[in-house]
């Protein structure tokens, strides 16, 4: 197939659709209070469908989605992540994780898994020689792949004016129960889609972000 241009832009166009693109996206914060007002599918269908269009190895999409609706669903991921991070932050993670997350005020209290309209768990199929049929099916660059599809997934869900947070609950295998998964796909993580509740709050240690200089070097 012949490759599909661009559009032939200016390069002020392109210059400027760049910096409107990042304008949206550096107002994109981490919620940890959501409201329970609905969200239609259709803007999670849409947001999917943008995180499938990710470039990953050898084209094996090696991922799936479960978007989780069911108020039953939702009280029992947050029953099994409350008791999960309850052991985290009762020393589990260790002195150093604990100082690094304690400006973000977080604790084991997520009353937002029930709260929020959805939550989506990102599944990533296991590697190559890990799959049942691993002579037909061979994934590579999984991680990576799966870790492209979510960004994508967060961006078109911040441009739809829906607010998030990703969460990384580990052990995360009673997810593969909850979501009725194969073993051999793994839960990689667990985003929480919604509208922001009214006294939702945002840290300021959250809002410090290091700067180009510090990001990039040029050669």
């Amino acid at each position: 197939m012949p490759w599909d241009p661009y559009p032939d832009l200016a390069d002020a166009e392109r210059i400027e659709r760049a910096r409107a693109f990042y304008e949206v996206m550096r107002s994109r914060r981490s919620c940890r209070a959501f409201s329970d007002a609905p969200v239609p599918r259709e803007v999670i269908e849409s947001a999917l469908l943008a995180a499938g269009s990710a470039p990953n190895g050898a084209n094996r999409q090696p991922w799936h989605f479960c978007a989780i609706a069911s108020p039953e669903a939702k009280a029992t991921i947050r029953v099994a992540v409350e008791e999960e991070e309850r052991a985290f932050y009762g020393g589990k993670a260790g002195r150093q994780w604990l100082e690094a997350v304690w400006p973000l005020g977080t604790d084991a209290n997520k009353p937002y898994l029930e709260v929020a309209p959805w939550l989506i768990v990102a599944f990533a199929e296991r590697p190559a020689g890990e799959l049942p049929d691993d002579d037909t099916q061979q994934n590579y660059h999984v991680t990576e792949s799966v870790g492209i599809a979510c960004g994508l997934l967060l961006a078109a869900l911040h441009k739809a004016g829906i607010a998030t947070l990703v969460h990384t609950p580990a052990p995360m295998a009673f997810l593969n129960r909850v979501c009725r998964r194969p073993a051999y796909e793994r839960p990689l993580m667990l985003i929480v889609a919604g509208h922001a509740a009214q006294n939702a709050t945002v840290p300021v240690h959250a809002l410090a972000k290091k700067s180009l200089e510090e990001i990039t070097t040029w050669l």
